[in-house]
């Protein structure tokens, strides 16, 4: 652990450094910080560290501001890298929203001092913030906004969701069902149903799949707030969920269906009970994840009442540019069309290796 002392407010913070072995002493108490409040996603917990260190042996870093023996701010980092892409240091991987967590903006900027300091020492391309609101500082000098985050406000019972749902939405539901597909929930006994599915659509998708290893960790590490949503056409996995349920906020980080299945409205169903389930823990918001502004995914989300808010992903550049490692860069159009003509066995064999090394 490294510490430096700096004044904020006329009061003194100090800002420790924790890596992988520190981390079982202060997890516990930045969890109680974090989780204070009464909407708080699952996605801003900590406890992510060890999932990451874990579920994609990325190293694990977390600044902690004090004051008096308080907390005022915690900013959680993973160190992503690979022979292939090179090194960053990221808040956090996988997850659509991280960044900086401070009880006023002077203790946000001492908090990413910090952070730069370490990309500094660790020479990693850049630092990425993945912020929901920019946060204004001299060396985060990039920025990108063209995703945002789909949420629904959902109401206190199951009925009132049903009704607010467009004509067009429930009627694909109903078509579902009378396809006599059945849902099912579980936790880790679900894992291969879930990544049968998950890993033929990544495929698909032109894009390498996450290990299974990162899935388990997750639901291993938040056994009370994760679990799998699986939609089956006879003994057939066809649509499938990972979700996560925070403090007031239910959020879907993975979700897939069979192509071949897309004709019943198997996702349609699929999403239909991961709104059920929010609205039964009686949670206010369903977070659909992020998507480009226009695009498909967001467009399948705007029809379930879902209404965009910014994602503002900031950027301390040492070297290069943050389009270098963007899909949309046109260097990976000729990989992204060779992918999807793999075998899944060979996607799911080869995947995990480089998409642990991709921020």
């Amino acid at each position: 652990m490294t510490s430096a002392v700096t004044n904020v407010s006329s009061s003194t913070v100090q800002v420790a450094t924790y890596e992988r072995d520190d981390l079982p002493d202060v997890l516990p108490r930045l969890s109680a910080y974090a989780t204070e409040g009464k909407r708080v996603a699952l996605s801003r917990h900590p406890a992510w560290l060890n999932v990451l260190q874990e579920g994609l042996r990325h190293g694990v870093y977390c600044l902690e501001a004090v004051e008096n023996g308080r907390t005022r701010g915690f900013l959680s980092l993973a160190f992503v890298k690979s022979m292939l892409f090179g090194r960053f240091l990221v808040s956090l991987p996988y997850l659509n929203t991280g960044g900086v967590v401070a009880d006023s903006v002077a203790i946000q900027q001492r908090l990413i001092d910090g952070a730069i300091r370490l990309a500094d020492d660790l020479r990693v391309r850049y630092l990425e913030l993945r912020h929901e609101q920019a946060v204004e500082h001299p060396a985060l000098t990039e920025r990108l906004g063209s995703k945002a985050h789909m949420r629904l406000a959902l109401p206190s019972f199951v009925g009132q969701l049903w009704k607010q749902l467009s004509c067009k939405v429930r009627n694909q539901v109903r078509k579902a069902q009378k396809n006599e597909l059945r849902v099912t929930w579980g936790g880790e006994e679900t894992l291969s149903d879930f990544y049968s599915v998950f890993s033929q659509n990544m495929r698909d998708l032109g894009t390498p799949v996450y290990g299974r290893h990162l899935f388990q960790q997750v639901l291993r590490q938040f056994p009370d707030r994760a679990e799998v949503c699986v939609v089956r056409a006879g003994d057939t996995p066809v649509a499938a969920a990972l979700l996560l349920h925070g403090w007031g906020v239910t959020e879907v980080p993975s979700a897939a269906c069979l192509r071949q299945y897309n004709a019943s409205c198997a996702n349609m169903l699929l999403y239909w009970h991961l709104l059920e389930r929010a609205v039964l823990r009686q949670h206010d918001v369903f977070d659909f994840g992020r998507s480009t502004v226009g695009g498909n995914t967001y467009r399948f989300k705007k029809q379930w009442g879902a209404e965009p808010e910014a994602a503002v992903w900031q950027y301390y550049v040492r070297e290069g540019s943050i389009g270098d490692m963007r899909p949309e860069n046109p260097r990976y159009q000729r990989a992204i069309r060779m992918w999807q003509k793999l075998p899944v066995a060979v996607t799911c064999w080869i995947g995990p290796s480089i998409v642990r090394g991709i921020p």
